[in-house]
């Protein structure tokens, strides 16, 4: 923990004039504190001088506990503590409940230099309700959220409300436990992405959506029945707007209250982790939102955001972008990093919009972007940040995991640091995504001329340590859902998702899927509406389920799939030249080695056509078990296949010392094992 200064009397130039205000309405007596001292100008502050130093030099890395409004007992006196940063201030007061939101007789003081404005209020209450009012050099006054609160009111209300400490007894360290010998890279790791909002619903209460408590009661049993390793959560950081699935973020430190207070929150993330699943939280650092009660303009200038609108607004998203060369913006987004971590004990983060901040020139015309000072088009501030934060997060918490949602081919995005890289454990695979749709999503009897975007991915596979997703982003805006991607007849459209599925699960690179493919979800999705639950009543649809299940059993069973998923050792292509037929098959190797019986072969037939006898080459001779076909009965398929086993015979094909005949189901994927 960063160590507090000790308290000291403030500079000289500490009581600032606030000009009277005509008052909204009568104020409300404040409570009396259980001491003589009523004036809080007598309090000493409650930001010591260390804390500001490190601040504005941007290394306070425990931020949330000196800023903010936070309910203490400050030298013997129960009340709250205020401390804001808006150094351009002519004066800064607090209003709330507890003064009838006339601000007038609390006035912060400021700390110098620092652009801190800090009072303690004795008698105030935890969840009390508050903003600032910040009179600007014009003369003008605002009315703002606090930057710092660790609890919002309720959108459409955009208070902040005074923040006590947590009362949630963990009950996860086995987990942490576990996390501390975990390596991320040779483990298995499937990940359910999931929108708190649209996932479940309760028709019978005016159809909400499910409180995090109620969550914790369903969540961990689902994900855990169906095998996945981790949960993604869409941002839970507030944010006014439903609409924006929370990636228009205006408190980064306070859980939406849509679904519970800070606490319940926690009680959902423990009980995840007491099902032994990770949760990883989409973080916005990239941009923030324009409205006037947050963080734009916040003293009445820019100062969380570039002031010069061709760096400092985002043309796709009318949004505003962080000012990363300011020293206090990178200690508030750093701060907020570890806080989630710490506070919440989230075990990653998926980080939004990289490629947004690294490119100067981003959705930007010719003329509308400023050249670094090298005349490139790099935001050299916005690497060196991330740089920082990755360094900070792993320094910090080295069993964690940041990952980058970065669509371009910036170079060693998941590389160390130290190596030149970006510092991000992983990154989302935004091509291979790209390449397997379009695939996935042709009619098959054009797919031939389509063969090679299931094979160039093989070719960059092991630059970065990739994730594979198919997200949020791939089943809404009109793409339909993965169910309806190709336009084929209905059995065929259950095939070749099954199919995707089970070439993704077998493909090199940890996967990422959005709720409702397990469904098998007909509708793309939408925010204000729950998953199609009812569909799991159809023989089809709980299929997939199924075939879901089994992939996360199988896959966290065999080391092959997951061992070696960023080095070209664990892979091998049996066949990939099969155009006219639609047929790829290929090998995953363990550590071990091809000397080893770790391996598993996929051998996938993307035409709606069933292929009796293919030879594919093998390994080794003897008997291969068929550890899964995605053409089963059981998840809705036709049961074309080798009856549960085949045995391969010394007669070399495909470059490989022995070979079996198949029966390759239709739209089919099949999984091999050797026998021990």
């Amino acid at each position: 923990m960063t160590p507090r200064a000790a308290k000291k009397a403030a500079p000289q130039d500490q009581e600032a004039e606030v000009p009277e205000t005509p008052p909204k309405k009568a104020a409300a007596k404040p409570k009396k504190a259980a001491s003589p001292k009523q004036d809080k100008q007598e309090f000493s502050p409650t930001v010591g001088d260390l804390d500001l130093h490190l601040f504005n030099e941007g290394r306070h890395r425990r931020l949330w506990q000196v800023l903010g409004g936070r309910r203490i007992t400050h030298e013997g006196v129960d009340g709250a503590a205020f401390a804001v940063w808006a150094p351009n201030a002519k004066a800064v007061q607090v209003a709330g409940e507890f003064n009838g939101w006339d601000g007038g007789g609390h006035p912060l003081r400021s700390l110098g230099s620092s652009g801190i404005w800090e009072a303690f209020v004795p008698g105030i209450e935890e969840g009390t309700c508050y903003k600032y009012k910040i009179q600007t050099s014009d003369g003008h006054w605002l009315e703002k959220a606090d930057p710092l609160a660790l609890v919002a009111e309720e959108p459409p209300r955009t208070a902040s409300r005074v923040s006590g400490p947590s009362r949630h007894e963990w009950k996860d360290d086995a987990w942490a436990k576990a996390q501390a010998e975990r390596d991320h890279l040779t483990s298995p790791m499937s990940v359910y992405e999931m929108h708190l909002a649209s996932w479940r619903h309760k028709p019978e209460e005016g159809d909400r959506p499910l409180t995090y408590l109620e969550l914790a009661e369903e969540l961990p049993a689902y994900l855990s029945d169906l095998g996945f390793t981790h949960v993604e959560i869409m941002p839970v950081a507030e944010h006014p707007f439903g609409g924006s699935w929370g990636y228009q973020v205006s408190s980064y430190f306070a859980p939406t209250s849509r679904f519970g207070t800070p606490d319940d929150f926690r009680v959902l993330v423990d009980a995840l982790h007491q099902a032994g699943i990770g949760v990883v939280m989409d973080w916005v650092p990239a941009h923030f939102p324009k409205d006037e009660w947050s963080l734009a303009r916040f003293d009445g200038t820019a100062l969380y955001e570039h002031s010069d609108p061709r760096r400092g607004e985002h043309p796709d998203w009318g949004t505003l972008t962080f000012n990363f060369s300011r020293h206090e913006v990178r200690s508030f987004l750093i701060a907020n990093a570890l806080f989630w971590m710490e506070e919440m004990h989230i075990d990653g983060l998926r980080v939004d919009a990289v490629a947004s901040m690294l490119y100067l020139d981003y959705s930007r015309k010719a003329g509308e972007w400023v050249p670094n000072v090298h005349g490139g088009r790099e935001d050299l501030d916005a690497v060196e940040f991330l740089k920082e934060m990755n360094t900070v997060v792993y320094e910090e918490h080295p069993e964690a995991m940041t990952v980058a949602e970065e669509s371009t081919a910036w170079p060693a995005v998941s590389r160390p640091t130290y190596l030149g890289g970006l510092g991000f454990g992983f990154k989302w695979n935004m091509g291979w995504m790209h390449d397997t749709l379009e695939y996935f999503s042709k009619d098959p009897i054009h797919r031939r001329w389509h063969h090679d975007r299931l094979t160039f991915g093989l070719v960059y596979a092991w630059q970065e340590n990739f994730i594979l997703p198919l997200s949020h982003d791939e089943v809404v805006h009109g793409k339909g859902s993965l169910l309806t991607k190709a336009p084929v007849d209905r059995w065929q459209q259950f095939a070749n998702l099954r199919s995707l599925l089970a070439w993704m699960w077998a493909h090199p690179g940890k996967q990422l899927v959005f709720m409702g493919a397990e469904l098998g979800q007909d509708r793309e999705w939408n925010h204000d509406l729950s998953l199609d639950w009812h569909l799991l009543e159809h023989d089809s649809h709980r299929g997939v389920q199924d075939l879901v299940r089994e992939l996360n059993r199988v896959y966290g069973e065999r080391r092959a799939l997951f061992e070696r998923d960023f080095t070209p050792e664990g892979f091998a292509w049996i066949d990939a030249s099969d155009v006219d037929g639609n047929v790829f098959s290929f090998l995953r190797r363990g550590a071990d080695g091809p000397a080893s019986s770790d391996q598993v072969a996929c051998v996938a037939n993307l035409s709606p056509v069933p292929r009796h006898g293919y030879r594919v080459g093998l390994p080794f001779a003897g008997e291969w078990d068929e550890i899964l076909n995605t053409d089963a009965a059981q998840f809705g398929g036709a049961g074309v296949g080798n009856g549960g086993s085949v045995t391969a015979v010394d007669e070399a094909w495909h470059g490989q010392p022995a070979s079996v005949h198949l029966d390759l189901p239709p739209m089919g994927v099949l999984w091999l094992a050797p026998r021990p």
